[in-house]
């Protein structure tokens, strides 16, 4: 049987990161989500920490978003190094999808696996209030500071898969399912994405 892959694009607030988790440990396969993060880095020998700053985050052409130090080293001279982390990340994401079952959290993930016919593609919502209500929660914020930061998150991931990937974010004709976590209980939606995983041939 060849290699089954879900990817799970996310509104931020919408727990899809946690689901994803909930979902690889029990399918008993790999979540990946900063842990590319982590590849990309040895694959070009930049340091963790310099990636994780242009992380889901398209390039500025008005400055570099790590320090000159690395930016400026011959070979990331004339790129920024968010191209260098999405097109590293491009490498890594069909190279895990061609040799084992995973789990892919947001990167575009969707569209780099479009061609691939064992891969899902998902993408999980929830309305404001559940939103809200999540971040708060987790980030131990008020509603006021936990409405800004989603506002903020959403357009930086919004921004990011328009610009590499030239569609638009919010098409949901891009996914294979899309959920609202905000009507399902984080258990349901694991137990509808294990149908899902287990449709793939």
């Amino acid at each position: 049987m060849k290699n089954r892959v879900i990817t799970i694009g996310r509104q931020y607030g919408s727990n899809g990161r946690k689901i994803a988790d909930m979902l690889a440990k029990k399918l008993g396969i790999h979540c990946y989500d900063k842990e590319l993060i982590h590849i990309a880095a040895q694959k070009k020998n930049i340091t963790y920490e310099e990636l994780l700053k242009v992380d889901e985050k398209r390039s500025n052409p008005w400055r570099y978003p790590v320090e000159d130090e690395v930016q400026m080293q011959k070979q990331f001279r004339f790129e920024p190094m968010n191209d260098v982390l999405f097109y590293t990340q491009v490498d890594v994401i069909r190279s895990l999808a061609q040799k084992e079952d995973c789990i892919i959290v947001g990167r575009c993930a969707n569209d780099i696996l479009r061609d691939f016919n064992n891969c899902k593609r998902v993408f999980v919502h929830a309305p404001m209030e559940k939103r809200l209500e999540n971040v708060m929660q987790r980030v131990e914020i008020d509603q006021k500071e936990a409405a800004l930061l989603i506002k903020k998150m959403d357009k930086q991931r919004r921004y990011y898969y328009n610009y590499f990937t030239d569609k638009k974010w919010e098409d949901m004709s891009q996914y294979d399912l899309t959920i609202n976590s905000g009507d399902l209980s984080e258990e349901q939606i694991v137990d509808v994405l294990v149908a899902l995983y287990e449709s793939i041939l």
